[in-house]
């Protein structure tokens, strides 16, 4: 939903410029969660062996998926629509964990074996572990981005009113296909 914050800011200060500056923390907050969550998984197989952190991360994202069919449209009420840049990425990176964004990369961090112990590297799965992070990242603010222009420029906020793409239900999907590819690595 970065891409509605990022929209409504650029309606509301009739500025493009003011559209793509809101995509830099919504950015920091979406890279932080997902930093959050590789460290997590890492950690946990410092504890763990791999076949159980598989199960508990397939599980946990189909959870998630179920959590997303349940409270379908059901969002927070406190944010409003005006926030400074470090709101928005505190924003961002809540909606992030909350919604699961990091968990979405567990098949490929479970591959990649940041903490060593694997055929590469510590220092080479790092960066790639990086590199994957900021690959994402980029990804989904190009998108967001693409979103919020063409609202900004063309589209306008009103179609909201007229109807709306459940995208709820959609990342719920992900989530149930994250969660398969989760255990098809195991």
């Amino acid at each position: 939903m970065g891409w509605l914050f990022a929209a409504a800011i650029g309606l509301q200060e009739r500025s493009r410029h003011a559209l793509l500056l809101a995509l830099v923390p919504i950015a920091i907050g979406h890279e932080a969660s997902i930093g959050l969550t590789v460290l997590l998984v890492e950690e946990l197989r410092v504890l763990a062996s791999d076949t159980p952190v598989t199960i508990a991360g397939a599980v946990a994202l189909a959870l998630l998926a179920i959590r997303q069919v349940v409270r379908s449209h059901r969002h927070p009420r406190w944010v409003g629509m005006r926030l400074r840049p470090r709101e928005l990425a505190l924003w961002s990176f809540v909606m992030s964990t909350a919604h699961g964004a990091g968990l979405m990369l567990f098949p490929f961090v479970l591959g990649i074996h940041v903490g060593g112990g694997s055929d590469l590297p510590t220092i080479s799965s790092l960066v790639v572990a990086a590199a994957a992070i900021a690959v994402h990242v980029l990804t989904m603010i190009v998108v967001a981005g693409t979103i919020a222009v063409v609202v900004y420029e063309f589209v306008g906020v009103g179609f909201l009113r007229r109807g709306w793409i459940n995208l709820d239900r959609l990342w719920a999907y992900a989530l149930v296909a994250g969660a398969a590819a989760t255990l098809l690595i195991a």
